[in-house]
């Protein structure tokens, strides 16, 4: 005697069986839960790179251009797109899903470094990635406005103090501050004063650039302790940028003032976040 035996004999039970069988699949099929747009988290990864004064046609042939070339080595990898603009790029890595987010993040990191040497000079800091879902939208925006301090004093606590501690909180997986108001010294030449003193742009920039240092120099050792000697040059305010001698002219010295109008300013003093009568930095997600 074997198992389909006893369905042979009792025609009638098996039937019914089965037609219970087939009513409870269809039952279960139309109480399946479906989604025109199911939240499927993606291994993706956003590259952003900085280069303050380049134009977006500058970002994309200097910048997103090698990284690109760069990224296309990396295995996995189904999607890639980038956008430059103003002194910004960002380069969005879209993953295959049997790809694990966090080895393509290793990749990732290995063809930033690889790809260094090819990137300008002037980028004030090597480009950054993190873990990002474009299903992911904001849940709670945070609005800062002061009536006492400059907005980069304001948009420094918001990195520095919020931030910080809001990612601290169970379950936050991201915050960013928009609308970033950061310090910046800004210097506005004066073309007919530099022409009038036969100086050009490229000396002016040297100057910035010999004068702004904040380099080691050396070590001092002694009998009991050794002394590490750092050059603190590093200039932290527009008063401390305005008696800088950008060029000699007829034995007597031209300073970054007598060319130029010097003042504490933001990065870019274009963009910011704004809402009815103010400026503000926003805390996001």
């Amino acid at each position: 005697m074997n198992v389909s035996e006893i369905f042979i004999r009792r025609p009638i039970a098996t039937s019914l069986i089965m037609l219970g069988i087939a009513l409870f699949g269809v039952v279960s099929y139309r109480a399946l839960p479906v989604s025109d747009l199911p939240n499927v988290d993606f291994p993706t990864l956003n590259v952003g790179a900085g280069l303050p004064g380049g134009d977006p046609g500058t970002m994309a042939s200097a910048v997103a251009s090698p990284l690109e070339r760069q990224f296309t080595t990396i295995a996995g990898l189904d999607e890639m797109t980038s956008s430059s603009s103003t002194g910004s790029t960002n380069v969005t890595l879209q993953f295959d899903m049997s790809r694990d987010v966090d080895s393509a993040a290793v990749d990732v990191q290995t063809a930033i470094a690889a790809v260094m040497p090819l990137l300008p000079a002037g980028m004030p800091s090597p480009p950054s990635f993190r873990k990002f879902n474009p299903a992911d939208q904001p849940i709670m925006f945070l609005g800062l406005t002061s009536d006492v301090v400059p907005m980069y004093v304001l948009d420094d606590y918001a990195e520095t103090m919020i931030a910080p501690r809001i990612s601290m909180v169970s379950g936050v997986s991201q915050v960013q501050v928009q609308g970033a108001q950061k310090y910046a010294v800004r210097v506005q030449l004066d073309p007919d004063k530099l022409h009038a003193q036969d100086i050009g742009l490229n000396e002016v920039q040297d100057a910035l650039r010999n004068w702004n240092v904040n380099v080691p120099t050396g070590q001092l050792f002694g009998r009991d302790a050794t002394y590490t000697i750092k050059a603190g040059g590093q200039l932290m305010s527009a008063e401390a940028f305005k008696p800088i001698v950008v060029s000699y002219r007829n034995g007597a010295s031209v300073r970054l003032e007598q060319v130029a109008g010097v003042l504490d300013n933001v990065e870019d003093n274009k963009n910011a976040t704004r809402r009815p009568g103010r400026v503000v930095p926003s805390t996001c997600r």
